[in-house]
């Protein structure tokens, strides 16, 4: 039983004396993909942030223009027609709604978006930049949905 023991411990030595150092485990060799790879998955990452901004920004664009369509035509029905149907205050409180929630989400989305890029940012060795093309149209159309829903609150008649 001894000499199997031997037999084991020199053959486990030889076995372990011949595992390459852990430096040359960890350098990467021309045929490892796994680098390109990585790049792959965070520009997969980057362009599935913008979409889902691209959403964000629809969903809001919808939101604010209909909140300031329904507070239009019900001004409208209101001021022509005296039916007790609806308090003529309620197309202005539904329309501050529905742009308040439009522009909520714009601004919600495009402070998801850059926290996103920024996570990237830390986890590649390219720079993506938060401030493209979709993000300005995104603080645009927050922009434009601050300014009717401070139009409507305020009574200003700009549009």
């Amino acid at each position: 039983m001894n000499s199997l023991w031997r037999v084991a411990g020199s053959c486990m030595r030889r076995t372990h004396e011949s595992w390459p150092m852990m430096e040359e485990m960890q350098t990467p060799t021309k045929t490892d993909p796994s680098g390109e790879r990585t790049d792959l998955a965070v520009e997969r990452t980057v362009m599935a942030a913008g979409r889902t901004l691209m959403g964000w920004v629809r969903t809001a664009l919808s939101l604010i223009s209909f909140g300031f369509t329904i507070y239009k035509i019900l001004q409208g029905v209101t001021a022509g027609v005296k039916i007790g149907l609806f308090k003529a205050q309620d197309p202005r409180r539904l329309g501050l709604v529905l742009i308040g929630l439009g522009t909520a989400s714009v601004v919600i989305g495009a402070i998801d978006y850059y926290k996103t890029l920024k996570r990237l940012n830390k986890l590649s060795d390219r720079d993506y930049s938060p401030f493209n093309f979709t993000f300005s149209v995104g603080m645009l159309i927050g922009l434009l949905g601050l300014v009717l829903f401070i139009t409507i609150l305020t009574h200003t008649e700009i549009f």
